[in-house]
C-alpha cells in the first residue's frame, strides 16, 4: 500500500514541471542549509583553538581562568555593542565598532554561532543571581593506568563527584586519557613540522655562511642513561649547549653539541611540559655560535644531585612551548633569515591587537620583513596587511606609509613593485572609505619613478583615468591629478599623448575648484613639458586650444559659455612659461649661453609670481643663473639684431598675436568676467616676454587695429572696434603691465583719445566702461582715472564733457572719500553749471551715488544742496529728461542712503513729483514719470518709514501715483492700490498699539504676514552698521 502511493506521488510530480520560481528556491534553500553546515564546521574548529597544555594547567588548576576564544569574544563584543547602544552611549559605540574592524555588529550570524541569540547582557545580569552551585557529596578517587595505553601518563583525577555506578567512572576516565592522547599526538606533531622548518633554515644558513659545525666525539651520555628516553619535548630543535667537567689535570673543556634533549617520563602532563624547560634553559646561543667564537659556558654547581632531579626540580618553573606564541618564544632566531621568518609569522598576530592611533610604528617592521622575506605568499600577505593597516588613515598615515612604499620599491626593484606593490592598489581602487582610494592614487604617483616604463604607460595611466572619471570624491580626484601629473613627468610613449590632451581637458573641466587648482599646479606643466619635447606644443596644444575658444564665440549668439571660456583660457594662461622657455631654449642665442664670470640677478618683478615652481621659468630652464644669461641674450638680440631666424619667436608674433587680438575683437564687451580673464591673460604674456618685446611686438599689433588718430573719428570701421572689447583688453592688459611715467602717460592718453572719439563719434561708451570699471578695481589707478575724467571737463566739446559726467558714477564707489572731496565733487559741481543742459543732467547719477557711499556731512550737504537746485529752480520746471533722470537716481541710491536724506529730502520730492506728474497734458511724458516713480516707490517700500512720513508724503505719493495709473496702465493702479491698503492698515494698527519708532512695509504684496515680509526686507537692506542704528534710534 504504501507502494503504491510513493509510485502515484512520483508519477504526480513528473506530471507537473518545476517553474523557475521554484528551482530557484530550492538552490536558495540548498545554499542556505550549506551555510548553516559550514557555520557549524567553523564554530566546532574555533572551539578546539585553546592549546592542549593550557586546557592542562586550567584543569590543574581552576583558579587560572581560560583564556576568550574567539567565537566567545564576537559573541560577547556583539552583546556589549548592543548594550551601548540601547543606553545612548553612541560615541563609545563608535569606538567600540572602530576597534573590532572584523566584525559586523548589525547582524547576529556574522559572529558565526549556529545557535539562537542569547539575552541581552542586563537580562544576564539579572539572571545570575538566580542559579546556586548545591553541595554534593564527592571523594577522591585514584586510577591508575596501563603503561601501553598511553605515552602520555594520565593525571590523577581529584575531587570526582559519585555519579552513582562504578562504570560510569571508568568512562569518565576513559574518554579523559582519550582525549589527552589526542592532544599530545597534536602537540608532537606541531613540534615535529616546527623542527622541519627550523633545520631547512638552519641548512640553508650554514650553506650561505660556509660555517663548519665541529664533530664533537666525545660525548658525555652517563648523565643521559640514568634517565629513560621519551619523546622530547623540543624534539631537536634547539641547539643545546653543554661542558663537561673532565679530569682536573687536564682542566676544564667547553664542547657545544647539537644534541636531542633526553627527559624521564613524568607523572603527569603537567611535568612533561615543565621537564622539557631543562633544555631550553640552557639555549642561550644562536647556531651562528657555531662558528669560530668563544662557546658561552654556563657554571655548573658543586652537587651530586642526579639529573632526573634536577630536571624534576626545574619542572616547577612554569613555563610553555606548547601554544604558537610559546614555540615562538622559546627559541631565538639564529640568522637573518629565521628572523625574517618569525616576524613573517608573528606580524599577522600582532597588528589586530595594536590600537589604530599606534599602528603606524609597526610600518618599518612590515615593510622590513616584507623585503627581505624568502616567501611570495607571506610578502603578498605582509603588503596587504601595510595597506589595510588603518581603516581612515589620515594625512600623516597615508604619508609614512607612501614613504615605505618608495624605500620597499628602491630596495626591490621594479619588477618586484609591479608584482607586488601594485596588485594592493588594484584591490583597493574602489574601496568604499575615501582615505583608503586617496592613499591608491597617491601611491600611483609616488610609485612611478620606480615602475618598469611599459607599466607607467598603461596600467598606471589606466588606473588614474579610472578614478579620475568615476571617484565622486575632490579630495581623491585631486590626488589622481598630481600623481597624473607625475606620470607625464615619466611617461615616454608618443601614442599617449593624445590620451593625455583628453585627460587634461577633463581635469580642466571638473566642477571641483581644488581639481582645477591642481591640474594647473602639477598636471598642465608636466605635460606641457612632454608636449615641448614632442614638438607640440606650437603645432597642437595651444592651436587647438585657440580653436576651442573661437568656436565657443562662434556658437555664443544665444548665451556665451563664459566657464568653458575661462577654462581654455587660464590653460593658455598656465601655457605661458613654457612657451616662453620653448622661444629661449631654440633661440640664435642659446650656444652662446655660457655661465661665465658675474651673471646679472634677475629682478625680482621681472616674471609674475607662478601658481607653482612648476610654472617658474627658472625651474623648466634648469637654474636661475643659467636663466639669466639667456635673458640678457634674448634682450640684446630683440633690442640689436632682430628674429631673424628664430622661428618660435616669431610663431608668437605671427600667428598667436593677430589670432588673440582676433578673438579679443569678438567678446562682448558687456562681459566683465571675459573682459578680466582676457586682460589678466595678455598682462602675463606681456610680462613674461618682457618690455621690449612689449613695446616692439605686442603694443603695435594693437594700435593698428584700434587705429587711434583724428581722421579716423568718423570713420565706421574705426569706431566699431573702439566698442569692442579691444579697447580695455588693450589698456588693461598691455599698457597697464609697466608703470614708469612714460607707460602711465600713455594709457593716460589712450584712453583719453578712446572718450573724446567715442564722444564725438555718438557711440556706446561700454567699452570706456569697461576700462574704467577693470582698472578702477586697482586703488594704484585712481588718480590717473580722475585725471583722464578732468581732462574730459574741461574738454571744449559739450559731449566729451557729458561722457565725463557719467564715468564719474562708475568711480565713485571705489575712490577713497578723501579725493571724492578733493577731486571728484569739485568736477561734478562744475560740470552741473555747465552751459549745455545735457552735460548738467549727467552729473545726477553721480551726485546720487556719492549720497549711497559717502558719510562725511559736509560732502553730503554740498551734494544735497546742488541736487535741491536742480528740483527747485524754476528754469528746470519743464526739464522732463531731468526729472525723470532724478526719479530713477532716488529709486537707486534711496534704499541704501542715509537715513536723514532719505526722510527729509528723497521721499517728500517724490510726492512733489508725483504731483506735478498729476497736472502734466502729455500722456506720453506722464506715463513715463509714472512709470519711474512706480519703481522708485516699490523700491523704498523696504525702508523704515516714521508714521509722520507715512502719513504726509509717502500714501499721498502713492495716491497721486494711483491716479496716474488709472488713466494709463491701469495693471499698474491693482498693485498701488494694495500698497495703498497695506499702508493704511498699517497706520491704523500703529495708533492702536503703543507708539514704534518706526514703521516697515513689505515690498512683496502677496505675503498676509506682516512680520515675515518685514523681516524678509530686512535682510534685503545694504546700508552700513552704524546707518542701520541710526534707523532703530531715532524717533518722530
Amino acid at each position: 500500500m504504501e507502494g503504491t502511493l510513493i509510485t502515484e506521488n512520483l508519477i504526480a510530480l513528473q506530471s507537473r514541471k518545476p517553474t523557475p520560481n521554484q528551482v530557484l528556491e530550492f538552490e536558495l534553500r540548498k545554499a542556505k542549509e550549506t551555510i548553516q553546515a559550514l557555520r557549524a564546521n567553523l564554530t566546532q574548529a574555533a572551539e578546539n583553538e585553546v592549546p592542549l597544555q593550557e586546557r592542562k594547567n586550567y584543569k590543574s588548576s581552576p583558579e587560572i581562568q581560560e583564556p576568550i576564544k574567539p567565537l566567545e569574544k564576537r559573541a560577547l563584543n556583539f552583546l556589549v555593542n548592543e548594550f551601548l547602544l540601547k543606553n545612548s552611549y553612541k560615541l563609545t559605540s563608535i569606538t567600540f565598532s572602530d576597534e573590532s574592524d572584523d566584525q559586523d555588529f548589525e547582524l547576529w550570524d556574522d559572529v558565526g554561532l549556529n545557535i539562537p541569540k542569547p539575552p541581552d547582557l542586563l537580562q544576564l545580569y539579572r539572571d545570575f543571581g538566580n542559579h546556586q552551585v548545591t553541595a554534593r557529596d564527592v571523594v577522591d578517587v585514584a586510577v591508575g593506568v596501563e603503561e601501553d595505553e598511553t605515552e602520555v601518563t594520565t593525571p590523577t583525577l581529584g575531587s570526582v563527584p559519585i555519579f552513582g555506578a562504578s562504570q560510569s567512572i571508568e568512562q569518565c576516565l576513559i574518554v579523559q586519557k582519550l582525549e589527552d592522547q589526542i592532544n599530545a599526538l597534536n602537540s608532537e606533531k606541531w613540534s615535529l613540522m616546527e623542527q622541519i622548518r627550523r633545520l631547512e633554515s638552519e641548512i640553508d644558513f650554514f650553506k650561505n655562511e660556509n660555517f663548519a659545525v665541529p664533530v664533537v666525539c666525545d660525548l658525555v651520555h652517563s648523565s643521559l642513561d640514568q634517565v629513560p628516553l621519551s619523546v622530547p619535548e623540543d624534539n631537536g630543535r634547539y641547539l643545546d649547549i653543554k661542558s663537561s667537567d673532565n679530569d682536573s689535570k687536564h682542566g676544564k673543556t667547553e664542547e657545544i653539541s647539537l644534541s636531542i634533549s633526553a627527559e624521564a617520563d613524568s607523572k603527569t602532563p603537567k611535568d612533561d611540559t615543565l621537564n622539557s624547560l631543562r633544555s631550553k634553559e640552557r639555549e642561550k646561543l644562536p647556531s651562528c655560535a657555531l662558528s669560530n667564537k668563544a662557546a658561552i659556558h654556563f657554571d655548573k654547581p658543586n652537587r651530586k644531585l642526579s639529573p632526573a632531579f634536577h630536571q624534576a626540580l626545574l619542572s616547577f618553573c612554569r613555563m610553555s612551548a606548547e601554544s604558537r606564541l610559546g614555540s615562538e618564544v622559546s627559541r631565538i632566531a639564529d640568522s637573518e633569515k629565521s628572523v625574517m621568518l618569525m616576524l613573517g609569522r608573528c606580524l599577522p598576530h600582532i597588528v589586530p591587537n595594536v590600537l589604530l592611533a599606534k599602528r603606524e610604528e609597526l610600518i618599518p617592521l612590515i615593510l622590513c620583513t616584507a623585503c627581505l622575506h624568502p616567501e611570495p605568499k607571506e610578502r603578498d600577505q605582509l603588503l596587504h596587511i601595510l595597506f589595510n593597516l588603518i581603516k581612515r588613515p589620515d594625512d600623516e598615515q597615508r604619508q609614512m606609509i607612501l614613504t615605505g612604499c618608495v624605500a620597499f620599491a628602491r630596495h626591490v626593484g621594479p619588477t618586484r613593485v609591479e608584482a607586488e606593490l601594485l596588485p594592493q592598489c588594484w584591490e583597493q581602487i574602489n574601496h568604499k572609505y575615501p582615505e583608503r582610494r586617496l592613499l591608491v592614487a597617491e601611491s600611483c604617483g609616488a610609485l612611478a619613478p620606480y615602475l618598469p616604463k611599459e607599466i607607467r604607460s598603461s596600467l598606471v595611466l589606466s588606473m588614474l583615468q579610472q578614478m579620475l572619471m568615476e571617484d565622486k570624491a575632490d579630495l581623491v580626484r585631486e590626488a589622481v591629478i598630481k600623481s597624473l601629473g607625475i606620470i607625464m613627468g615619466y611617461i615616454d610613449d608618443p601614442d599617449k599623448y593624445q590620451q593625455g590632451f583628453e585627460l587634461l581637458l577633463s581635469a580642466l573641466g571638473d566642477p571641483s575648484e581644488r581639481v582645477v587648482s591642481a591640474t594647473h599646479q602639477v598636471f598642465l606643466p608636466a605635460y606641457a613639458a612632454w608636449t615641448t619635447e614632442l614638438g607640440n606644443l606650437q603645432s597642437h596644444l595651444i592651436p587647438t586650444l585657440l580653436n576651442k575658444i573661437e568656436k565657443l564665440l562662434r556658437e555664443g549668439d544665444h548665451g556665451l559659455d563664459e566657464h568653458k571660456l575661462h577654462m581654455y583660457l587660464s590653460a593658455l594662461q598656465s601655457l605661458i612659461p613654457s612657451l616662453f622657455s620653448l622661444v629661449l631654449q631654440n633661440a640664435p642665442f642659446t650656444s652662446k649661453a655660457k655661465l661665465q664670470g658675474e651673471v646679472p640677478p634677475i629682478e625680482v618683478t621681472r616674471f609674475p609670481r607662478p601658481v607653482s615652481p612648476l610654472q617658474d621659468v627658472a625651474t623648466i630652464i634648469g637654474s636661475r643663473e643659467q636663466l639669466a644669461v639667456l635673458l640678457q641674450l634674448y634682450d640684446y638680440q630683440l633690442e640689436l639684431e632682430g628674429t631673424t631666424g628664430w622661428e618660435t619667436l616669431l610663431w608668437v608674433v605671427n600667428q598667436l598675436l593677430p589670432q588673440l587680438i582676433e578673438i579679443v575683437g569678438k567678446i562682448n564687451v558687456a562681459s566683465t568676467a571675459c573682459v578680466h580673464e582676457f586682460s589678466r591673460f595678455f598682462w602675463r604674456l606681456c610680462r613674461t616676454f618682457g618690455k621690449i618685446f612689449t613695446n616692439t611686438k605686442v603694443k603695435p599689433q594693437f594700435q593698428e587695429i584700434l587705429r587711434l588718430s583724428e581722421e579716423n573719428i568718423d570713420s565706421t570701421a574705426g569706431n566699431g572696434v573702439l566698442t569692442k572689447a579691444t579697447v580695455p583688453i588693450y589698456a588693461t592688459g598691455v599698457l597697464t603691465c609697466y608703470i614708469q611715467e612714460e607707460d602711465r602717460k600713455l594709457l593716460v592718453g589712450f584712453l583719453e583719445d578712446v572718450m573724446t572719439m567715442l564722444s564725438l563719434s555718438h557711440a556706446p561708451l561700454d567699452s570706456l566702461k569697461a576700462s574704467f570699471v577693470e582698472l578702477g578695481a586697482n586703488p594704484a589707478y585712481h588718480e590717473l582715472l580722475l585725471t583722464v575724467l578732468w581732462y574730459g571737463v574741461v574738454h571744449t566739446s559739450a559731449l566729451v564733457r557729458c561722457t565725463a559726467a557719467r564715468m564719474f558714477e562708475l568711480l565713485v564707489k571705489g575712490v577713497h572719500e578723501t579725493l571724492v572731496a578733493q577731486r571728484v565733487v569739485p568736477a561734478l559741481i562744475t560740470l552741473s553749471s555747465d552751459p549745455e543742459i545735457s552735460v548738467r543732467i549727467a552729473t545726477i547719477p553721480a551726485f546720487g551715488t556719492i549720497m549711497e557711499t559717502v558719510t562725511q556731512r559736509e560732502l553730503l550737504e554740498r551734494v544735497k544742496m546742488q541736487l535741491a537746485s536742480f528740483l527747485e529752480d524754476p528754469q528746470y520746471q519743464d526739464q522732463h529728461s531731468l526729472h525723470t533722470e532724478i526719479i530713477k537716481t532716488f529709486g537707486r541710491v534711496g534704499p541704501n542712503a542715509e537715513p536723514r536724506f532719505r526722510d527729509e529730502f528723497v521721499i517728500p520730492h517724490l510726492h512733489k513729483l508725483a504731483l506735478v506728474n498729476n497736472q502734466q497734458s502729455v500722456d506720453s511724458k506722464r506715463l513715463d514719470i509714472a512709470t519711474h516713480l512706480f519703481e522708485a516707490y516699490s523700491a523704498l517700500s523696504c525702508c523704515f518709514i516714521s508714521e509722520d512720513l507715512m502719513v504726509n508724503h509717502f500714501l499721498p505719493g502713492l495716491r497721486c501715483l494711483r491716479t496716474d495709473m488709472e488713466h494709463l496702465s491701469p495693471e499698474h493702479e491693482v498693485i498701488l492700490s494694495s500698497m495703498i491698503k497695506e499702508c493704511e492698515q498699517k497706520v491704523e494698527n500703529k495708533t492702536v498699539q503703543e507708539p514704534q519708532g518706526s514703521m516697515s512695509i513689505a515690498a512683496s504684496l502677496v505675503s498676509e504676514d506682516t512680520k515675515t515680509k518685514f523681516l524678509n526686507k530686512m535682510g534685503q537692506l545694504t546700508t552700513s552698521g552704524a546707518m542701520l542704528a541710526n534707523v532703530f534710534q531715532r524717533k518722530k
